[in-house]
């Protein structure tokens, strides 16, 4: 069944339409990991009328454009063009979703693209390092996994594995949102507000520290550094609080992160938060690389910055700061059209109304020091850590993490 939304967000000289079927790579079948990314991939090289060229050639002719991504929660398919051409573009998406062709001699292409995928992947220390980090933290849960497989696993999966997939992938639910009233659909400023106030259970939380921590070699002037763990789902209440914490770290020079890291010590070449949008337990991840002299003495700051959030609430100045750094990133992300829809259409799969711009400045403001720090002791007391570095160094600071952690 396919649930259909119109947003009317201004008047603009393009259209831009976009599906979200729930369930992406977390619908892989055990031993098939990446078998949703090779399906999604196969889904827009041609449908009924179109074989793979053509289908190019129609939409490229109307300069459009079409994209697909899988996430770990679902998988987006989207067009944008022109107004006057949407109306002849609009239907693809229909015919993506429902009559593909699913060519075996594509499948091929694909399949061997997605191989190639995974060997770039494995070219860069911070995959790797996130790789070693997610299984830690996610052990067998469809979050532990890269959205593109793993390469044992893609070399054995078959064109029948893709065709049965496909009839698994009809019965998944699917939500349409687009600016253009062609689609028929509600209007999405007329849904009712949800504000849930679900609670996540944490997994693997009392793990002693040697299980919560796991190392790859590299031969590298550079040590990748990650800590952090899952937290909660989007529905959840405790989602926008850990918001306001990624907002104190990580936005801006006026950020923890940068401020300890760059500004008073200069000894950091990236460093960041990764707290992604999520149907189930998110990760909440801070990431830092450096060079090999400064690794240890990087990871003591980073310890003793982990201690403070743990047994000190941020001061009234830091919090209002991180509230309006995280508004403003709201009004940032709310510029480009295709981004809104794709984050509208995402929330309500989850079964959230999406909350309009004055709605969610009043839940912000109402966030307290008090309840970050509950929040943060809940899920950081014992966190997980990841190294990708030599191996002296990875020794040095496991040492280090099982007297600290």
């Amino acid at each position: 069944m396919l649930k259909k939304y119109f947003l009317n967000y201004k008047r603009r000289n393009f259209s831009t339409a976009s599906i979200w079927i729930k369930g992406g790579s977390n619908m892989d079948k055990i031993g098939k990991k990446g078998l949703n990314k090779i399906l999604c991939s196969l889904l827009t090289r041609g449908c009924e009328g179109f074989d793979n060229f053509a289908f190019s050639e129609y939409i490229e002719s109307h300069g459009a454009e079409l994209n697909q991504e899988v996430f770990e929660d679902g998988i987006s398919i989207g067009i944008k063009s022109l107004n006057e051409h949407f109306s002849k573009l609009f239907p693809l998406l229909d015919l993506i979703i429902n009559k593909p062709i699913l060519s075996e001699i594509e499948f091929q292409k694909v399949k061997k693209s997605s191989i190639n995928l995974i060997k770039k992947d494995k070219e860069n220390p911070f995959n790797l390092c996130f790789e070693k980090w997610r299984k830690i933290v996610y052990s067998n849960h469809p979050y532990a996994f890269n959205t593109i497989g793993n390469k044992n696993d893609v070399l054995k999966i078959s064109y029948e594995d893709v065709l049965c997939e496909f009839k698994n992938f009809k019965k998944r639910e699917k939500y349409l949102i687009s600016n253009n009233s062609i689609i028929d659909g509600e209007n999405l400023e007329k849904l009712d507000k949800k504000f849930l106030n679900e609670k996540s259970a944490l997994r693997n939380y009392d793990l002693d520290p040697s299980k919560r921590f796991d190392c790859i070699n590299n031969y590298s002037n550079q040590t990748i550094i990650m800590i952090g763990n899952q937290t909660c789902s989007r529905r959840s209440s405790e989602y926008l609080p850990l918001k306001v914490l990624e907002s104190y770290l990580s936005y801006g020079m006026s950020a923890a992160l940068f401020k300890l890291f760059r500004e008073k010590n200069g000894i950091s070449y990236d460093l960041g938060v990764f707290y992604p949008i999520r149907s189930g337990n998110a990760p909440f991840l801070v990431y830092l690389s450096v060079s090999n002299k400064n690794a240890l003495f990087a990871f003591e700051l980073l310890t003793t910055l982990w201690k403070n959030l743990l047994l000190n609430p941020l001061i009234d100045s830091e919090i209002s700061l991180a509230k309006e750094k995280l508004k403003g990133s709201c009004l940032l992300s709310n510029q480009s059209l295709d981004d809104i829809l794709q984050r509208k259409i995402q929330l309500i799969s989850y079964g959230l109304s999406p909350i309009k711009e004055i709605d969610l400045n009043t839940k912000i403001d109402e966030i307290s020091s008090l309840e970050i720090f509950k929040i943060t002791r809940k899920y950081f007391s014992k966190p997980f850590l990841s190294i990708s570095g030599n191996k002296k160094i990875c020794l040095e600071i496991n040492n280090m993490w099982m007297k600290n952690f």
